[in-house]
């Protein structure tokens, strides 16, 4: 019995092909335009010289999390440059299944992090799957020890016939508790999928910045370091200090959150360290801190976004969807919502 990953690769590349099929043989004028084929309906989300991408995290509520959905998702919302999540490269590459339903468990865990009270009910919830995600990554890294490359080519491959770049990867490989072997297993997966950074959350500790940071610069690319609520000016100063490899994963929203008055001056500092950036629209701590629909939040996006635009500041700008979705709708709609915006802004 076929896996639902198979499933539904083999139904996206069957429909691919007959898509191209269907056209070429429709028209004699199509064939011998290989061009045009490769352009048929491919998305463009750099605006004005302004890449605008996002990260797969957005699309946690759908279903399907294979490498096939999430580039559907990616194609229906217009994006063309994306930062992929681990699961979905992963899988596809044959990583062992995870018994805990990260959708459920996504909210709970923000709620942790955020400091907010937890009921008794969720706190045995994820008490059970941190027992659960323990012995689950354990097996992930026996796997990643002899884990081939080769189908993570293969993914680069499939999303850059389809019109999307992967520009990051954020598996979960780089934490204090992975060894060496996982760090250096995803970032050589991060270049087999064609991403010049990889991001984690900041780690606050100065020792694992100068571990990564130095990995990341032997391998080649970006160590790009998240933060929420906890970001400064100088939040990220000691770890571009300690190595070319380490750079900022900005999140403008959050930045905005935490009060901190001036994200265009910071931006405009410290563009050359900045590897990318998540854009939401949250509000200031006078007006709540909320999480809203853009456009209705405290956060300059346009002025950010026109800032870009005007120095040509490179680094993609990339929709982090987390507020509340509308009923009836759902996250791939409401990403393509965010893109719009950016782009009747940059335009």
């Amino acid at each position: 019995m076929e896996t639902n990953n198979n499933q539904s690769r083999r139904a996206f590349l069957g429909a691919t092909t007959a898509l191209v099929s269907g056209a070429v043989l429709g028209s004699n004028k199509l064939f011998g335009m290989p061009a045009l084929i490769r352009n048929l309906n491919k998305p463009n989300s750099l605006i004005n010289g302004v890449q605008i991408g996002t990260i797969t995290y957005s699309f946690r509520d759908m279903p399907d999390q294979s490498a096939e959905a999430t580039l559907k998702y990616v194609l229906d919302s217009g994006i063309s440059a994306i930062e992929l999540m681990g699961d979905p490269a992963e899988s596809f590459a044959g990583k062992p299944k995870n018994p805990v339903d990260m959708r459920s468990i996504f909210p709970l865990m923000r709620k942790r992090s955020q400091k907010q009270e937890l009921t008794a009910d969720e706190q045995k919830t994820l008490a059970e799957a941190d027992a659960q995600t323990k012995a689950y990554n354990a097996e992930v890294a026996k796997w990643r020890l002899s884990a081939s490359m080769a189908p993570f080519e293969k993914v680069r491959k499939m999303y850059e016939q389809a019109g999307v770049k992967i520009y990051g990867f954020k598996p979960n490989a780089f934490g204090k508790d992975n060894t060496d072997a996982d760090v250096d297993y995803g970032m050589r997966a991060a270049k087999a999928l064609g991403a010049n950074q990889v991001t984690v959350e900041h780690p606050a500790d100065d020792a694992q910045t100068l571990r990564l940071g130095t990995m990341a610069q032997k391998h080649g690319i970006r160590m790009g370091y998240h933060g929420h609520e906890q970001q400064t000016p100088t939040f990220w100063d000691t770890a571009l200090a300690q190595s070319p490899g380490n750079a900022m994963n900005f999140d403008l929203g959050h930045y905005i959150a935490a009060g901190q008055p001036d994200p265009l001056g910071l931006i405009a500092k410290k563009h050359d360290k900045i590897s990318s950036m998540h854009i939401k629209d949250r509000q200031t701590p006078a007006n709540g801190k909320g999480n809203l629909p853009w456009g209705q939040g405290d956060t300059p996006l346009s002025d950010v976004l026109k800032l870009m635009r005007e120095k040509k500041y490179t680094f993609p700008a990339a929709v982090e969807l987390e507020y509340k979705i509308p009923e009836g709708s759902n996250s791939v709609a409401e990403v393509r919502k965010c893109f719009e915006f950016c782009t009747k802004m940059l335009s």
